[in-house]
């Protein structure tokens, strides 16, 4: 079930555009000048995330990159939500995420969306969004893999929307979970095959 269709078509082509561009922000990349830790493309696993600021060894940094990265996600829905109907606010939402993962300033390589994606739900729905914070957490107590910990937060996305009395907001989870799957392709290789690194574990 999607919201209905109110919002001009031209009108939802800019909010559209305007979450994009919101959610292109490298905040990763800004943070790691910001803190002088180089260039995190040549990092790591290359990522722009918060995880792979952690592994320069600031936890400063990285915790600032996890609340900008999801801070820019749910910014996207508070302000398309305050100005615009909700149709606007889920395509806004979706094209924050596919800014995080495709920034046009970095020729379309981004992070794999983990923080944009719980920030968006917070924002829509806080019980939606304790609901996956709280499936990531379980998931990385016990099997403490951060990649398939994000991997169930979003395949249950949609399951926690229906229960939660939310079933306007179950296509967009599902287009959202479906992006995370697919920027976690790697991930899920090494997970099948036993090789993914675990959390704590150098």
């Amino acid at each position: 079930m999607i919201p209905d269709l109110v919002t001009p078509p031209v009108a939802l082509m800019l909010w559209a555009l305007a979450g994009y561009l919101l959610g292109s922000v490298p905040f990763g990349i800004v943070v790691s000048r910001l803190f002088g830790l180089g260039d995190l493309r040549q990092i790591g696993s290359g990522n722009i995330g918060a995880t792979n600021v952690l592994r320069t060894g600031n936890k400063t940094a990285a915790a600032l990159t996890l609340i900008l990265d999801s801070g820019k996600g749910a910014a996207t829905v508070l302000i398309v939500r305050a100005l615009a109907a909700e149709d606007a606010v889920q395509l806004a939402a979706v094209a924050a995420f596919l800014g995080h993962c495709f920034p046009i300033w970095l020729r379309f390589k981004g992070g794999k969306g983990v923080a944009t994606f719980l920030g968006i739900l917070l924002a829509y729905a806080l019980p939606l969004g304790a609901a996956a914070c709280a499936t990531w957490l379980v998931m990385a107590v016990v099997l403490r893999i951060s990649s398939l910990s994000a991997l169930t937060a979003a395949l249950l996305s949609p399951v926690w929307a229906a229960l939660l009395g939310l079933p306007e907001a179950v296509a967009m989870t599902l287009a959202l979970a479906t992006l995370i799957f697919a920027r976690h392709r790697a991930n899920i290789e090494r997970i099948v095959a036993g090789t993914e690194p675990r959390i704590g574990k150098k």
